[in-house]
């Protein structure tokens, strides 16, 4: 790349880089910097449609030698501002030259661009406007990448995504999760899709704890409105993971590596079915538990509620309940979610409480309407129900809480009893 053309390039428009681009067969190169530059497409499916629903662009370079070049080190030759422009707009070009080639009338294009590039110069990308004008490609088939990471200038960069809404592109946050990642960017720019980044799913393929915080930010983006894109997916394991946490999209080496040999795309879908055959399978062993759960304690839950309707007081009624190792509590609530006496607390309990979590043992009056377990009893009388598996703010320890609303003196009334989820954990 002469130094002069980047001298006068400020601002590239696609004159000046189209010499760059050079046809060969159906694809295209470009040329920077003595390399040639070659799109990949590596596929991104939609886990409920079982199909391809986009692919991501990535730039890949090679010497004169047609060995790789690194994209880092592609990344880093640019000196200046003005070049480092004049790259990304190469490779945006590159990419949508290539799929516009492509026999795919209907799914997106994802495409890389990095806050530098967003940030500098004029506040909104014309030349992108431009692009999509010359290669006829739908601009509401293009998914625009921004990578998390802080820049210098949000409000330009919100403008400048506002920019790419108001031409009908979609827009994604890339590598959320990692870094600078925050909620904050989410609400500033009100992404489309959001893109986690694969060290979540790392850390959740082997921390059970981390998979919980997998699945619950998957719940918070989705009421944020945003689709989420698991990516990074290399295993069947994590295959199952994304799936169980809720995602819509997954991408990963484990479906199909990136691919510079782009007709072959549309010919290798990957096995979802299969998948989610699994996970059918997976899910139905792992509710078994839970409705055993049910099955084993209905007789003394039941006979509980038969002594307290006899005027039997609690410490007598939930003797039978108290005195199995997995309960921890019992502890009665009226129909408005308010406690009705003192908490029970199992000897076994006693005995492992955690001091530190002192200041919530004591639960007198307290007004539970707020969690589920108590709505559900209320709304469904003399039915027994069970939670899934969640943290108790009497002692910050994962339990279940079984509950059953029946009727007491013209009023209903809700027991509850909570149930280690792990019977081993310190409370």
């Amino acid at each position: 790349m002469s130094h002069s053309l980047t001298d006068i390039l400020p601002a590239p428009e696609l004159d000046l880089l189209s010499p760059m681009l050079t046809q060969q067969g159906e694809t295209w190169t470009a040329d920077f910097r003595g390399l040639k530059l070659r799109t990949a497409l590596q596929p991104i499916y939609s886990i409920s449609h079982k199909r391809t629903v986009g692919y991501e662009a990535l730039i890949r370079a090679f010497d004169n030698d047609n060995a790789a070049v690194l994209p880092n080190h592609l990344f880093e030759l640019p000196d200046t501002e003005a070049e480092n422009l004049l790259l990304d707009r190469l490779c945006r070009y590159l990419h949508i030259r290539n799929y516009s080639g492509i026999k795919d009338q209907l799914n997106w294009l994802f495409l890389n661009v990095s806050p530098r590039v967003v940030t500098s110069g004029s506040q909104s990308d014309s030349f992108f406007g431009s692009l999509l004008k010359k290669t006829g490609l739908p601009p509401h088939r293009i998914v625009m990448e921004i990578v998390e990471q802080p820049t210098d200038d949000a409000e330009r960069l919100k403008d400048t995504v506002a920019y790419y809404r108001k031409l009908g592109c979609l827009t994604a946050i890339d590598d959320f999760g990692a870094g600078h990642s925050n909620f904050e960017r989410i609400w500033n720019l009100s992404p489309d899709i959001v893109k986690l980044d694969r060290t979540l799913l790392t850390r959740a393929t082997d921390d059970h704890r981390a998979r919980q915080i997998l699945n619950g930010m998957v719940s918070l983006l989705h009421q944020s409105g945003c689709l989420v894109l698991l990516e990074g997916v290399e295993t069947r394991d994590q295959a199952m993971i994304a799936i169980d946490a809720g995602v819509d999209f997954v991408q990963g080496f484990y479906f199909r590596r990136p691919c510079l040999e782009l007709g072959e795309l549309p010919h290798t879908p990957a096995d979802l079915e299969e998948l989610l055959q699994e996970y059918k399978k997976r899910k139905q062993i792992t509710q078994d538990p839970t409705q055993q759960l049910v099955n084993y304690f209905n007789g003394p839950f039941r006979r509980a509620i038969e002594r307290l309707q006899d005027g039997s007081l609690m410490s007598q009624a939930c003797l039978e309940l108290l005195n199995h190792p997995a309960v921890s509590r019992c502890y009665l609530a009226d129909d408005k979610g308010i406690q009705i006496e003192d908490t029970l607390v199992s000897d076994s309990a006693i005995e492992q409480r955690d001091p530190r979590f002192r200041p919530l043992e004591n639960t007198t009056s307290a007004d539970w309407f707020r969690q589920q377990y108590l709505r559900q009893a209320l709304a469904q009388p003399e039915n027994l129900h069970v939670t899934t598996p969640y943290l108790c703010v009497t002692g910050a320890y994962m339990c279940v809480t079984l509950s059953l609303a029946y009727q007491h003196k013209g009023r209903l009334q809700v027991l509850c009893c909570d149930i280690l989820a792990n019977p081993h954990q310190t409370l």
